[in-house]
């Protein structure tokens, strides 16, 4: 029986979306690169602030603009956090007076994070929890802990660094 007339450029052309649609599946199982938590432009810095000084007035320093804040410090309750979904942050206050921030994409699969309570950033997705002042993993799935996100204190303002 002969085969049928099928030119090889078809079949060049089915193979290669095949390969193309298979990369796609993969791609969607690989696992979510936490390098930087989703959070764009941020940079590994230190989450843990205190209040800035401010510049003496008339110390003859140029006037910066100031960034716009992410929340006032009487937003983030003593113990907990608020989740800023937009901006992908959380924000979180262990102690009185010390605010820490991270992303807050679940490095496990990229979910963002859903309460904080308890002592601990929880994600929604799979059940994991990372810990308020560090951003480790308390509970997985999650392997690896929350990147940090650079914040400072000005006045009652908390801005990104």
């Amino acid at each position: 029986m002969a085969e049928p007339s099928v030119p090889a450029s078809s079949r060049r052309t089915v193979l290669a979306c095949a390969g193309a649609a298979c990369a796609a599946v993969l791609a969607g199982c690989s696992r979510y690169n936490s390098n930087n938590g989703g959070v764009a432009g941020s940079q590994p810095a230190p989450a843990t602030t205190t209040s800035a000084a401010a510049a003496p007035a008339g110390s003859g320093t140029a006037a910066a603009a100031a960034p716009a804040a992410l929340a006032s410090t009487s937003d983030i309750p003593v113990g907990g956090g608020k989740i800023l979904t937009d901006k992908k942050i959380v924000i979180t206050q262990p102690q009185s007076g010390a605010f820490h921030a991270f992303s807050a994409v679940c490095t496990h699969a990229g979910c963002t994070v859903g309460s904080v309570s308890g002592g601990t950033i929880n994600c929604p997705c799979h059940g994991s929890r990372f810990n308020i002042t560090t951003g480790a993993v308390v509970n997985g799935p999650a392997a690896s802990p929350l990147p940090p996100v650079g914040i400072k204190v000005q006045g009652t303002s908390i801005v990104q660094a």
